[in-house]
């Protein structure tokens, strides 16, 4: 009954306002009619029939939400027209936790305000949603600081890729929030230069981080206050900030610039990566001394006998007078001390200051090439032969002498024809003698296949005659995959093989009284040879030089010459990393036919056959080398590249015995006293890029 009461009230307050009244624009104008006399009071009404009475008043449509409920009290102390009232009421839904929000034409959507944030807005709107782009300050610290000024049923959110914040809020609150942006997103920081005439602007740079990172009494670092910039190319400091305090900074500058000023202008600087003994002519070449000519044992093995190339370029330019790079007043003087891969520079602050920053630029780690070879020959060889030789011939030459010699058969009927005649040696033809019986022996030897036939004397007549007959079939197949792994402009060098000795000179002397005779070791097998060079676009030059070489026998039966087989690539190739190219190759193939036969005798059906012999040989060879080099940028990529062939090694049968041990885990675990290499999970491929829509 009290509600009903309170509702008529309303609707009599609100009907002397003057419903009939045209307006401006939307439920309220500025032509709106002023109230009568009419004061609002309203005790304890239903927040539904108030939202109906107000409706009816303003003739605005009100979509409810069904969570609005609730009773509201209103006392005016003057009369209201309709603008004043849809304040009024605006003011009172905010009282009770609610929220009036536009829905288009001139409709407004009442719910609770704590869902207000999640819904759009519109201009002119109650509960509005704004975007304040940033100049200065981080969105991230601008939404920090504003997340206290938000009421409860607002929100605020920072997009720091597009330099932005988000507020959603009542429309008071947003323009109050407006204007706190407008005073703070101000850039006041300014830039102030500082020149150092001792130290070095990296050093000192690397100073005044670590110490702006440092926290402060309550706990959080000012590292954001000052920007700390190095300068090398002028040696300067850019600092950027607040006014105060980058003067709070500039003593501390000042003091360290001059205390790095050292009386007795000597340094010692211990390298990282680079080798001293390689870096020490550089450095002799900048400041115009002679480069010293180093002996012993260098870094990593190498025997350094005499100056190194840059050492030979130094020497020169200060033969030729040439003057120190860093000008004429610059009295430096480097030396290096091989026991601790350092340098010593003897020289004023400033040339100390640049030496050393040539030194940080050469001092880094290298990179590593890993490159592998693959050389692939496949050979065939066939060869057939047919032929018939015979003799016949008296001793004392009552018997005409008739016989057949083909030089495509094996043996020779002349060379054993002469040994069977020869007999006994007599007074002095006993070289003679011997040296035919060689012959007959060599002969014997060349033989192959299927050799027949009959030989015989009868008095002073000897006979003989020699069927042979060959077919012979050979294949090879060789695969060797050499791979060595060496830094980045560094030779390097493998070889698999045997050190066979070649003659290269034999004196005998006056009556054999004192022979000698002079050979020379040569390396046959598998050799590597390569020089990288990592360029930046990805690809690698290859200083490349492959040989595979082999024993194919002696030259002769008998003889101590060697015969070699070898196969040598030596060229320079641009190759990407990880891909496989082809360095060279060979396709060979020869066929030989021959036919020797007695004039006539040859020609003769069917017998002709006796009279002639016939030879064929064919040989086909592919030989085909390819390369593959991959840059080790990192202990992973190392990783990568071992744990697969220590794997292949591990995989072998014969390094397992047959209770499942492995030697070469038990190496690694035994003697080394470590775990076998693991290579790292693959990288995911990015995911391919959206497909592009077609105009």
């Amino acid at each position: 009954m009290t509600n009903v009461l309170a509702s008529t009230r309303v609707v009599l307050a609100c009907a002397a306002l003057g419903i009939g009244a045209s307006l401006a624009a939307g439920p309220f104008g500025a032509t709106a009619a002023r109230a009568q006399a009419q004061v609002l009071n309203v005790q304890d009404a239903d927040i539904r029939v108030f939202i109906q009475d107000v409706a009816k008043t303003t003739g605005t449509t009100f979509i409810i939400d069904p969570r609005v409920k609730g009773s509201v009290t209103v006392a005016s102390n003057g009369p209201l027209n309709r603008r004043e009232l849809f304040e009024v009421f605006l003011a009172t839904l905010r009282a009770n936790n609610f929220v009036a929000i536009p829905a288009g034409n001139g409709a407004y959507r009442v719910e609770p305000a704590e869902n207000a944030a999640r819904q759009p807005s519109a201009a002119g709107g109650q509960f509005v949603t704004e975007v304040f782009r940033l100049r200065a300050i981080d969105p991230a610290t601008a939404a920090d600081m504003l997340k206290p000024l938000i009421g409860p049923q607002g929100q605020v959110v920072a997009n720091p890729r597009g330099g932005a914040v988000v507020v959603a809020d009542y429309a008071d609150n947003v323009r109050r929030i407006r204007g706190l942006l407008a005073q703070v997103d101000q850039d006041r920081a300014s830039v102030h230069t500082v020149t150092l005439a001792n130290s070095s602007a990296r050093e000192i740079s690397q100073v005044l981080n670590e110490l702006l990172s440092a926290p402060g009494a309550d706990g959080k670092a000012a590292r954001g206050a000052v920007t700390v910039v190095p300068v090398e190319s002028s040696n300067s400091v850019l600092l950027r900030g607040e006014t105060d305090a980058i003067q709070r900074l500039l003593p501390i500058i000042a003091d360290l610039d001059r205390r790095a000023e050292s009386n007795d202008d000597v340094r010692v600087i211990f390298l990282r990566h680079a080798n001293a003994e390689q870096m020490l002519p550089v450095l002799q070449q900048l400041v115009g001394q002679t480069p010293s000519v180093s002996s012993g044992t260098g870094a990593g093995g190498r025997t350094s006998g005499g100056t190194s190339a840059a050492s030979a370029s130094a020497s020169a330019a200060s033969q030729a007078g040439a003057p120190s790079a860093l000008g004429a007043g610059a009295k430096a003087s480097v030396a290096r001390y091989p026991g601790a891969n350092a340098l010593i520079i003897s020289a004023p602050p400033e040339t100390q200051r640049t030496l050393a920053e040539v030194v940080r630029q050469l001092d880094l780690r290298r990179e590593q090439v890993l490159v592998e070879a693959i050389v692939v020959e496949v050979s065939d060889e066939a060869a057939k032969q047919l032929g018939v030789q015979f003799l016949l011939g008296g001793a004392n030459g009552t018997v005409p002498f008739v016989g057949t010699n083909y030089t495509n058969a094996a043996p020779s009927l002349f060379p054993l024809a002469a040994a069977a005649a020869a007999g006994a040696p007599k007074e002095g033809e006993k070289d003679a003698l011997t040296s035919v019986r060689e012959a007959a022996i060599s002969s014997l030897l060349s033989a192959s296949g299927v050799t027949g036939g009959v030989a015989g004397r009868s008095g002073d007549t000897l006979f003989g005659a020699i069927i042979n007959a060959v077919k012979k079939d050979a294949g090879s197949n060789l695969l060797s995959t050499p791979s060595v792994m060496t830094l980045d402009n560094e030779a390097a060098r493998i070889l698999v093989g045997q050190e066979v000795p070649i003659t290269t000179g034999e004196v005998l002397g006056a009556s054999n009284s004192n022979p000698f005779r002079t050979i020379q070791r040569q390396n046959v097998g598998i050799q590597l040879e390569v020089k990288p060079q990592i360029n930046v676009g990805g690809g690698i030059t290859l200083f490349l030089r492959q040989e595979v070489s082999s024993v194919a026998g002696p030259v002769s039966v008998g003889s101590t010459e060697l015969i070699i087989n070898k196969r040598e690539i030596e060229t320079t190739a641009v190759v990407d990393d990880g891909e496989i190219v082809v360095l060279g190759g060979l396709l060979d193939q020869q066929e030989k036919v021959s036919s020797q036969k007695t004039p006539l005798l040859g020609d003769v059906p069917g017998l002709g056959a006796l009279f002639r012999s016939s030879a064929r040989e064919r040989s086909k060879t592919n030989l085909m080398v390819f390369i593959r080099p991959r840059v080790i940028r990192s202990a992973l990529d190392a990783r990568a590249a071992t744990a697969p062939r220590y794997d292949y090694m591990r995989a072998l049968p014969t390094l397992t015995s047959p209770e499942g041990d492995n030697s070469l885990d038990a190496v690694l675990r035994d003697y080394m006293r470590t775990a076998p290499p693991v290579a790292p999970p693959p990288v995911a491929p990015p995911p391919p890029p959206p497909p592009t829509a077609k105009p």
